[in-house]
């Protein structure tokens, strides 16, 4: 039996990743993965396993988040479908491999990533600078080589790569809203294939942590799912009046202050 404190803390989290997702525009992961990493070593899992639980929850977690975020911009026609189908191939062979990396990696190691990654794209956000570079022609190879690189780093923090996608498809003068719509529809088969690799490649671990299923824990994606769909509408409706430029440079220093912590926790 899970205890009320635990569930109240993935409501909780679902709650605040949603609304932050729908204000912001950003993956859950920056936040989901040292959060749960915390929770998870306080519930007593192993600190050798323990990042490796936090990220395919994380994972998992995303799929219902990815899947509500493309029906939103597929109403708005904002789904570039052609780039969809060929990065996805990438993406999933990407984030696939890359799990089976992640495995084994040990829990510090990837800690140490996890919080250099999200500084940087902190870092992005405090000092975002427009960009000029305009490329017309996008060829295949590019995508597939772009889109795995994309795939693969998305599974070892466990987000849905459009910290990377957005800006890599309009540095192709992609217009920056078919930018984002398009980088929402490819989060789905990253979320979906880290999801399958974090699974098989936790079967055969030695967690051995009730109710979980490979390297995810199956209570905390339920609780999370739920509370994170239903909020993040109220944070796109709120963008709309909040001074979203200050936010996101808040953001950025949470980003990097719960990482920080995270790593502090394994070490």
């Amino acid at each position: 039996m899970i205890e009320i404190e635990w569930i109240l803390s993935f409501l909780l989290l679902g709650s605040i990743v949603g609304f932050i997702a729908g204000l912001l525009g950003v993956g859950g992961g920056g936040i989901m993965v040292p959060v749960l990493t915390i929770i998870f070593l306080q519930q007593g899992v192993h600190i050798d396993t323990v990042m490796h639980l936090a990220l395919g929850t994380s994972m998992a977690s995303i799929i219902v988040t990815s899947i509500s975020s493309l029906r939103t911009h597929q109403k708005f026609k904002a789904i570039n479908w052609k780039i969809v189908r060929l990065m996805s191939i990438g993406v999933i062979i990407g984030t696939f491999t890359a799990t089976f990396l992640a495995s084994h990696l040990s829990s510090l190691y990837l800690a140490i990533f996890f919080t250099v990654f999200m500084a940087y794209i902190a870092l992005k956000m405090l000092f975002k600078k427009q960009t000029n570079i305009v490329i017309d022609d996008i060829k295949n190879s590019s995508l597939l080589i772009s889109s795995t690189v994309i795939g693969a780093i998305s599974a070892l923090v466990s987000i849905g790569g459009g910290s990377l996608t957005v800006p890599y498809l309009t540095s192709k003068n992609i217009d920056i809203k078919n930018a984002i719509g398009t980088s929402a529809a490819i989060g789905l088969p990253i979320s979906v294939a880290g999801t399958l690799g974090y699974l098989i490649n936790g079967w055969n671990s030695d967690i051995s942590y009730e109710h979980s299923l490979g390297f995810i824990y199956l209570p905390a994606v339920l609780l999370i799912s739920t509370t994170s769909f239903l909020t993040a509408p109220y944070g796109a409706k709120l963008a709309q009046h909040l001074p979203v430029n200050i936010l996101k440079k808040i953001f950025a220093f949470l980003l990097i202050s719960l990482s920080l912590k995270m790593l502090l926790s394994i070490i």
